[in-house]
């Protein structure tokens, strides 16, 4: 369940795809545990809406999709205060490189205490899925970042408040390079070879407001606060960084 509401922090990372008998769908879901104070993922949610309790919450993880391999949507269990996270393999025809994805979307609360574990838990998914590259971003902001995507040759939409056209994840060259930005950004040792990251001279800014990962990735803050692009610095901020990695988006010609 992606975010849909503007009191949301949407989490989305990009790993290798899954394959037989494959541990990372409960990786996620420790790793959130352990990163997110209190947290406990033991629920799902029907489709008329019912929250239905997991008392065999491994097994049922490993079941997988219905449709395919990944993992159905999990939750915390509580109706005012919802985090979830659900998973999936995206297929090879719609994916950077023409190659399978795993794709893991959770769903914090835009509050202080969601604000406070947002890089814990970005990382916690990212590095228990080997991801190359993913992000954490208020649901607003997303709303127009998702909107620099140029899908088709004819889509002649621009991009709001002056934002750069990125193109299609089937345009991208290889699943290392981000498809865009966003308010904390995960990116692999792969991701960070690909965009150049880190430059000491010319990220020294940005490098402030990182840490270093256990596998070598980073976890990268665009702004101290939650990216809010009405707010005329942080719009700065996200046009900066599109300045400084022209790779990411595929805006450059290998």
């Amino acid at each position: 369940m992606p975010a849909t509401q503007e009191t949301d922090i949407a989490i989305i990372v990009y790993a290798p795809a899954l394959v037989s008998n494959d541990v990372r769908p409960l990786a996620v879901v420790h790793g959130m545990e352990r990163a997110f104070p209190g947290l406990r993922m033991e629920w799902t949610i029907s489709r008329e809406g019912k929250l239905i309790r997991l008392p065999q919450r491994e097994a049922w993880l490993a079941q997988g999709r219905p449709t395919g391999r990944g993992f159905r949507l999990i939750c915390n269990g509580d109706e005012n205060y919802r985090v979830t996270v659900s998973g999936w393999n995206s297929p090879a025809g719609i994916s950077p490189g023409g190659q399978a994805q795993f794709e893991v979307h959770a769903v914090l609360p835009l509050d202080a205490t969601g604000i406070a574990a947002a890089v814990e838990v970005l990382e916690a998914i990212a590095e228990g899925v080997r991801a190359f590259w993913g992000h954490a971003t208020p649901f607003n902001a997303g709303v127009d970042i998702a909107r620099q995507t140029k899908n088709l040759p004819d889509d002649l939409e621009t991009p709001p408040r002056g934002l750069p056209v990125i193109k299609s994840p089937t345009a991208i060259r290889s699943p290392e390079i981000p498809h865009h930005l966003g308010w904390l950004n995960y990116w692999s040792p792969a991701a960070e070879r690909a965009i150049g990251f880190p430059d000491l001279t010319r990220d020294a800014e940005l490098l402030s407001r990182s840490r270093r990962t256990a596998t070598g990735g980073w976890v990268v803050k665009l702004t101290d606060a939650p990216l809010d692009l009405d707010n005329p610095a942080h719009l700065d901020a996200l046009k900066r960084a599109y300045e400084r990695f022209p790779e990411i988006g595929g805006r450059t010609t290998p």
